[in-house]
C-alpha cells in the first residue's frame, strides 16, 4: 500500500509540462488505484453459464432414473448460447428435506430448477421460494393441484396424463384377456379373478391408474373380479413382498394381477419365480412405464405387456424448456398446454411391438 501511494505521489509531483493538469489521466490513474486502496475488486463480467438444477424425490425409482439418462443425452447433445450444467439431488422421500435442497438451489444461482415432487400436494414452500427469488421451476412426473400450478406465472409441469396410462393399461388387459381368454381364466367360471398392486396410498397417480385400468376392462367386455389388493410404493421388493402374500391366501386363484408400474410388476413376477411357479401357471402380468427391465420382461413373456411412458420425449420437454425460461424465451413457442403444461402420450406394448421399443434404448 505504501509503495502505490509513493508511486502516486512521485508522479503527481512530476514537472512535465503539466502531464497530471489533464483531468483525464487523472481519472484514469484514480480508477486504477482505488481498487487497491479500499480493497474493492473490479465487476466480473455476467457468467454466460446456464446453470439447472434437478430435484428429484427419490434416488431409487427405476422410471426416474432413465428419465434423467435421457435428460443428461439432451444437455450433452445440444449446443446452447453458453455452457449449461445440470445439479442433481436427491430427496430420499421427504418433502421438508426436498424444499431444503431447492433453497440450497436459489442460493447456488440456479437459472431454473426441474423439481419431482416428493408430496404432490405440499409444494407451497418451493413455490413460495421461487416466486421470492423469481427462478422458475419446472415440476416434472409427479404432477400437482392444478390450483397449486397456478399460484405463480414462472411455474410448469412436464409429465404424461395418468387417465391415459390407466386406460391404455386396461384396453391391453382386456384385449389380452380377450385373445387367451382359455389361458387366462384358468377356472372357466367367466370372470377374471384379480389383484392390483398399487404405488402410494392417497397418490392421484395411483388412485387412477387402478380405477381407469379396471373400469375400461369392464367397459369392454370383461367381467372381473377383486380378490386381492396391496399398497408397494412403486418399489420392487416390496411388490415381491406384497405379491407373495397375497399368493399364499389366494394361490393359483389370481389370474391377472394390475400393476401401477412396471418395478411392481417384476416384483410379482420375483415373487412367482421365488414360489417355484412355472411362466405357463402364472396370471397375465401387467405393468405401466415401458422401463428396460419391464421391455425386457415383456420381450421373454414374463409380463404380458406394459404401458409405454415416454421418458425421452418428457427429457426433451424439460430440457427445452428449462433452457427457454434461463434464456428469458417466449415457453409458448413449446406448444404448452394452457401456458402450463407438456403432456407426452403413453402407448401400449405388447409382445408384438416391443421390439420396436427395445430398439429406442
Amino acid at each position: 500500500m505504501r509503495k502505490i501511494r509513493s508511486i502516486y505521489s512521485r508522479m503527481l509531483n512530476k514537472k512535465r509540462g503539466g502531464f497530471f493538469q489533464n483531468s483525464f489521466i487523472k481519472a484514469l490513474l484514480f480508477c486504477m488505484v482505488l481498487p487497491v486502496i479500499t480493497g474493492c475488486v473490479p465487476e466480473k463480467k455476467p457468467d454466460d453459464e446456464i446453470k439447472i438444477g434437478v430435484c428429484v424425490y427419490d434416488q431409487y425409482d427405476t422410471f426416474l432414473t432413465q428419465l434423467l439418462e435421457c435428460f443428461d443425452n439432451e444437455v450433452n447433445g445440444n449446443e446452447v448460447n453458453g455452457n449449461v450444467s445440470v445439479e442433481y439431488v436427491y430427496a430420499s422421500q421427504n418433502q421438508m428435506t426436498q424444499n431444503d435442497q431447492v433453497e440450497e438451489m436459489i442460493e447456488k444461482g440456479m437459472d431454473v430448477i426441474c423439481v419431482n415432487l416428493v408430496d404432490r400436494t405440499a409444494p407451497t414452500t418451493i413455490i413460495d421460494l421461487a416466486r421470492k427469488n423469481n427462478v422458475p421451476i419446472v415440476f416434472f412426473n409427479r404432477e400437482l393441484v392444478g390450483e397449486d400450478l397456478m399460484q405463480w406465472s414462472k411455474l410448469y409441469y412436464v409429465g404424461a396424463d395418468a387417465y391415459e396410462s390407466g386406460r391404455l393399461q386396461g384396453e391391453l388387459a382386456a384385449d389380452v384377456c380377450k385373445r387367451n381368454r382359455i389361458i387366462i381364466d384358468k377356472n372357466g367360471d367367466g370372470l377374471i379373478q384379480y389383484v392390483v398392486l398399487e404405488g402410494e396410498a392417497g397418490h392421484q397417480d395411483s388412485i387412477i391408474r387402478t380405477e381407469y385400468s379396471v373400469n375400461t376392462m369392464i367397459d369392454m367386455g370383461i367381467e372381473v373380479e377383486k380378490i386381492g389388493y396391496a399398497i408397494a410404493n412403486w418399489n420392487r421388493a416390496q411388490a415381491q413382498t406384497k405379491m407373495a402374500q397375497l399368493i399364499e391366501r389366494n394361490g393359483d386363484e389370481i389370474e391377472v394381477v394390475l400393476a401401477n408400474n412396471d418395478d411392481m410388476a417384476l416384483g410379482a413376477v420375483d415373487a412367482y419365480e421365488s414360489a417355484g411357479v412355472p411362466k405357463t401357471e402364472r396370471p397375465a402380468v401387467f405393468g405401466i412405464d415401458g422401463t428396460d427391465v419391464g421391455l425386457k420382461a415383456v420381450a421373454d413373456g414374463s409380463m404380458r405387456g406394459t404401458v409405454y411412458n415416454d421418458k425421452e420425449g418428457q427429457a426433451e420437454a424439460m430440457y427445452k424448456l428449462a433452457i427457454a425460461l434461463a434464456n428469458n424465451d417466449d415457453p409458448d413457442e413449446l406448444g404448452l398446454v394452457d401456458g402450463k403444461y407438456k403432456r407426452l402420450p403413453y402407448t401400449i406394448v405388447d409382445v408384438r411391438n416391443v421390439d420396436d421399443y427395445l430398439e429406442k434404448k
